[in-house]
């Protein structure tokens, strides 16, 4: 007679999901803001949008971390993988002037390691408090065969709201307006295929020994780990101090392509690309991997994470408001008349 099978045998520990669950709760509560009605635990989180809002509008957005996560693995750093994934998508929703409120994340692996999904729920966490959002739900998912013992994928959501009248699509920007641009903290989520081939091309491999090797403030791993940079705070405060006409996140598309989201037909957007510092890092893959200008222009954020445009009387206040909350600004470009058929946005 066959043995009785358990879910264990067949490769799901709910045990250790339920660890898990109770080591997310103290993080998930550092988080809590108003509006929070229920929090993780239930079938659903309950969130009630805070009563201050007269015609709210809810903005969403969701983003993964992509093929970082094959550094992290590599590394064996999970800690920052999950300010990245917040930042993603809170950064995003944003740039329409809206407040995150809440988050909510997809952890998927193979077999649930406690300690390395509460080490990602923890940036998490970290995320949230750095965006001023409740992480309220979540889903974590033991799927044996589905991926490689210690690996694992994550998805998040983001949720937040806008007054009606003061949603944020760019359509009043103009000739003569300025392009501030926000530092990154370096690649942040984006184009990491290729920053991975360059590595290799250069090293041989993601696990050369030189990944430890000192690199700018510390080591070449910690640069290309660096998570990325949640800019909600700083900018709240902006918008609530003068008009800002329009922002774009620099994801994937780099620059090139980012930036033409938020604008008219008829304007262009014409950056100097002496404006600002390049991180080291940028300078490092576009020397080894002899990437052109043009390539790394509309594939990596080449150390701008976050573009505003304002009026040209606002310009100053701008940047004293942003660099006086800890942020890094430039004035990098000028919006002028589009000629014909010409990008919109253009590096010079």
């Amino acid at each position: 007679m066959n043995s009785s099978l358990s879910y264990k045998d067949a490769g799901v520990d709910i045990d250790a999901g339920d660890a898990l669950v109770e080591r997310i709760k103290p993080m998930a509560r550092r988080t809590l803001r108003e509006g929070v009605m229920a929090g993780i635990g239930g079938f659903g989180a309950l969130f009630e949008v805070p009563k201050r809002y007269r015609e709210p509008v809810l903005v969403s957005g969701t983003d993964g971390v992509g093929t970082k996560l094959k550094l992290a693995f590599t590394l064996n750093r999970h800690d920052t993988v999950g300010i990245d994934l917040v930042g993603m998508s809170v950064n995003d929703i944003l740039v329409q002037g809206a407040e995150p409120l809440f988050f909510l994340d997809y952890f998927a692996c193979g077999r649930l390691h406690v300690d390395t999904a509460a080490a990602v729920v923890g940036g998490i966490a970290q995320g949230c408090e750095q965006a001023g959002c409740a992480l309220i739900g979540g889903e974590t998912a033991e799927m044996p065969g589905m991926y490689p013992d210690g690996e694992y994928d994550l998805a998040g959501f983001a949720v937040g709201a806008v007054e009606k009248s003061e949603i944020i699509d760019g359509k009043s920007i103009g000739p003569g307006d300025v392009v501030i641009g926000l530092a990154s903290n370096g690649a942040h989520s984006n184009g990491y295929s290729l920053v991975r081939r360059v590595i290799e091309r250069a090293w041989g491999s993601i696990t050369d020994p030189r990944m430890n090797d000192a690199f700018g403030d510390g080591s070449f791993a910690d640069a290309v780990m660096a998570p990325t940079r949640i800019y909600v705070k700083p900018l709240l405060a902006l918008m609530a101090q003068l008009r800002v006409k329009g922002m774009a996140h620099i994801t994937g598309g780099g620059l090139v392509e980012n930036v033409p989201r938020v604008l008219p037909q008829g304007v262009q957007a014409q950056l100097h690309r002496d404006a600002w510092q390049w991180p080291s890092l940028f300078e490092w893959l576009q020397r080894e991997g002899a990437i052109t200008d043009h390539e790394m222009h509309r594939v990596f954020n080449c150390g701008i994470g976050m573009v505003v445009i304002v009026d040209q009387a606002d310009a100053q206040a701008a940047l004293d408001s942003l660099n006086g909350a800890g942020e890094r600004a430039w004035r990098i470009g000028e919006i002028v008349d589009r000629k014909g058929e010409s990008a919109q946005t253009v590096v010079l």
